[in-house]
């Protein structure tokens, strides 16, 4: 009849400390049965002597240091190399079972990581034993060492997941199949305007428009089928009464028995790309628009254009469609409000007059018109200073242009004042680029234009309605 052992303050699980009571101090004594039991078991097991020699350690043991320790040789634990948890080192005789027979006490709630020969590293939880027999007297310690790896491994995806919930920018949201929320993240309370003290715990519907709740409650029943909610798109409340648009994506949140107890929400902001699509459809239709003024403006300076040669019809037109796109090119830097006048009246003096030369006057405030006027009136100007350069004021050296522009009575009033050409008389017919103008002023600016004839150089008067001004 052996004698018994006892363990102080073991708080192992009651069948293994039994049988870790059992077998101790017959294990001290080279008991071959008891041996033969702890060597059968999963649990890494080893025993000291009172002077924390290592007398025996069972396979599962040796497999977690990854090495044999020389037994009554080797001293408090069999590993190759020991660490505390934040990675510093561990002297073998201050490890836990180096406590444990020193002060002759257990040791519990302490952590260590061990270090195989092949530099494999293994954390694990030791629970050193005092051992006494019955008379009292202390013979040494049990220890026990339980594998955590995968535990680790599972806490610190854990943390990695929880780190990458708590820092995303979409609201990320948990709730159960009553609609209770029971997680919220920081995302979810910059776009929703709730702090998770204060919406956890409350229905999901708090976040929804109350003629949207069937919604929810459609959603739900997806997701106690089984099935995923991807890429929604619809409108929640914010804290302050104002709507969000949002996309959502829902899944079922599984328990370790993989029933759904739950489900997981990420919803995305797309307020921004909400406003860009309707900008774009906004620019799309004014696209469409702007395009048809431009071909009707080209058709129309087609059709009132008339030439002797074919040369000098492409020639005409060559002028009058590059007018235009010089004035697209001032419609481009304004982002299409519009093209400024004076802008549009220096382009076309430029292959005429040098800066400061004085040959060409332009006086007037600034003026931005919109595009389809501004178009016009890219063609008008075209056409006058195109007029000018062969038979007007600019096709002698003393000849002068002088344009203004002003303000009156709900009008733009546009002057155009030649001097120093050639004498002028009135044409006994209306001409091509008078027809021009007349026609494409009349039809875009809703105003009207005069033309006048002094002996002195052409006088050509536009007036422009406000309503085509920017």
């Amino acid at each position: 009849m052996m004698d018994k052992v006892t363990l102080a303050g073991s708080d192992l699980d009651p069948p293994l400390s039994n049988l870790i009571m059992e077998a101790a101090e017959p294990l001290l004594r080279g008991d071959g049965f008891f041996r033969q039991l702890l060597n059968a078991l999963p649990a890494a097991i080893y025993t000291t002597d009172a002077a924390g020699r290592i007398t025996y350690f069972n396979p599962a043991a040796a497999e977690l240091w990854g090495c044999h320790p020389e037994l009554d040789q080797s001293e408090w634990c069999g590993s190759w190399k020991l660490y505390w948890p934040d990675g510093r080192p561990m002297p073998h005789d201050q490890c836990p079972m180096a406590v444990a027979v020193k002060e002759r006490r257990p040791i519990r709630g302490v952590e260590a990581v061990a270090e195989r020969p092949d530099g494999t590293r293994v954390p694990f939880i030791p629970f050193p034993t005092p051992i006494y027999n019955s008379a009292g007297e202390f013979i040494g310690a049990v220890n026990l060492l339980v594998d955590i790896t995968e535990r680790k491994l599972e806490e610190n995806a854990a943390q990695r997941l929880a780190a990458i919930v708590e820092s995303s920018d979409d609201a990320i949201v948990g709730k159960n199949l009553n609609g209770i929320i029971t997680n919220w993240n920081k995302g979810a309370e910059r776009i929703f305007g709730y702090p998770a003290e204060e919406i956890i715990g409350k229905p999901v519907k708090t976040l929804i428009p109350a003629e949207l709740h069937a919604e929810e409650d459609s959603i739900i029943e997806r997701i106690k089928r089984g099935q995923r909610v991807e890429h929604y798109e619809t409108v929640r409340q914010r804290k302050y009464g104002g709507r969000i648009e949002v996309s959502l994506t829902v899944s079922p949140i599984k328990d370790s028995r993989g029933r759904i107890i739950g489900a997981s929400k990420i919803a995305r902001d797309i307020s921004e790309r909400k406003r860009t699509e309707m900008q774009l459809a906004i620019l799309g239709r004014e696209a469409e628009h702007r395009t048809k003024n431009i071909l009707a403006t080209v058709q129309a300076t087609v059709h009132l254009t008339n030439a002797s040669t074919v040369e000098g019809f492409k020639g005409t037109i060559a002028g009058r469609i590059q007018s235009l796109a010089n004035a697209h090119s001032l419609f481009v830097a304004s982002r299409w409000t519009g093209a400024e006048l004076r802008l549009l009246v220096t382009q076309e003096f430029a292959p005429y007059s040098q800066e400061n030369d004085g040959r060409t006057q332009v006086d007037g405030p600034k003026v931005v018109l919109e595009p389809n006027a501004a178009q016009a009136m890219a063609i008008a100007l075209h056409e006058l200073a195109t007029n000018a350069a062969k038979y007007g004021a600019l096709s002698q050296p003393e000849g002068r242009v002088h344009v203004a522009w002003f303000h009156k009575e709900g009008n733009l009033i546009f002057q155009w004042t030649e001097t120093g050409g050639p004498q002028v008389e009135p044409p006994s017919r209306r001409g091509f680029g008078t027809r021009v103008i007349e026609n494409i002023l009349s039809g875009q600016l809703g105003g009207s234009v005069h033309f006048d004839w002094p002996p002195s150089g052409l006088n050509c008067e536009i007036v422009i309605s406000n309503a085509m001004l920017r």
